[in-house]
């Protein structure tokens, strides 16, 4: 893998987890140690970043993660929902007995996760959940754009999932979800995730959830 790769990748990752944070300026010199480069493979890093909405150029140089007005991040998740609820339809007409079973385990794993309001837990359990799916799909390249927008919006969905602590009700999403695979009911399937996974399930939690979103983190309108 080239140099360029590896940082791209590393950025990817930092800003997916909310090590960095839209906003933040990207430290090239602090790369340049890290990887034992030059200037050179980091640019074109940042070229490929850029160019897929990772980050952003400054006035006066230098990168910064981007921003994204509300409108986009509404239309991303939008389009995250709407992927998603393909990813568990195909995954339920493609799992095998044994991947499916994997995934019965894991909720039953996360109910007391749940029940015990442990976020992190809930968020590394949730992450499997939906893992299990992609794979289940049989499909590499959905799976690589679903991916793509969750650590795209991550950042935005956890600090307004953690705001509004609904992790009950989050799990009872999955329980229907979980529910219509075991029927092997793909259409009811599709349905509960993408109810499962849309901004706001109903007026009042949208409006939750963008009153919690912290507004240095979006870009103006």
């Amino acid at each position: 893998m080239k140099v360029s790769d590896q940082i791209r990748l590393h950025l990817e990752e930092a800003i997916s987890k909310g090590d960095l944070l839209p906003g933040d300026a990207i430290d090239e010199s602090g790369l340049s140690e890290r990887f034992g480069v030059s200037k050179t493979p980091i640019r074109e890093a940042l070229i490929q970043l850029q160019a897929q909405g990772w980050v952003s150029n400054m006035p006066r140089g230098g990168s910064t993660v981007a921003k994204m007005n509300l409108q986009q991040l509404l239309s991303l998740w939008e389009l995250l929902a709407e992927l998603e609820a393909v990813a568990v339809r195909l995954a339920c007409e493609r799992m095998g007995a044994e991947d499916m079973q994997r995934l019965f385990e894991l909720h039953d794993q996360s109910r007391l996760v749940a029940a015990a309001e442990d976020l992190q837990g809930w968020q590394k359990l949730n992450l499997q959940f939906h893992e299990l799916i992609y794979q289940g799909t049989r499909n590499p390249f959905l799976r690589q754009e679903v991916l793509r927008i969750r650590f795209r919006t991550g950042v935005y969905r956890r600090h307004a999932f953690g705001a509004l602590g609904r992790l009950q009700a989050s799990f009872d999403q999955h329980d229907e979800i979980v529910l219509a695979l075991k029927a092997r009911d793909a259409k009811a399937a599709e349905t509960s995730m993408r109810d499962h996974m849309r901004p706001g399930r109903d007026a009042k939690s949208l409006n939750d959830f963008i009153l919690n979103l912290p507004t240095d983190l979006l870009a103006a309108q």
